[in-house]
C-alpha cells in the first residue's frame, strides 16, 4: 500500500531529504506528521503526505505542539 494513503511519507523520499538549514538527516514522526530536525531544532510540517521544507514553517522543537 502506498505510504502516502496512510498519512505517512514515501520512505524513499525521507532517504534523500536532508534539513534545509542545516543539510542533515531528518527523522520522520508520525504522530506528529512531521519530519524533525534534531540538528536544527526544527520539525518541518508534512501535509497530504508533501513535506513543507521551508524553514519559515518550521515549528521550534522547544514550542508546544
Amino acid at each position: 500500500m502506498d505510504a502516502t494513503r496512510e498519512g505517512g511519507i514515501d520512505p524513499r523520499l525521507l532517504e534523500i531529504l536532508v534539513c534545509p538549514a542545516t543539510r542533515q538527516p531528518l527523522h520522520y514522526d508520525r504522530e506528529r506528521q512531521e519530519l524533525v530536525s534534531r540538528a536544527a531544532g526544527l520539525a518541518y510540517p508534512v501535509r497530504d503526505g508533501i513535506p513543507i521544507m521551508l524553514v519559515d514553517e518550521a515549528r521550534r522543537l522547544d514550542e508546544a505542539g
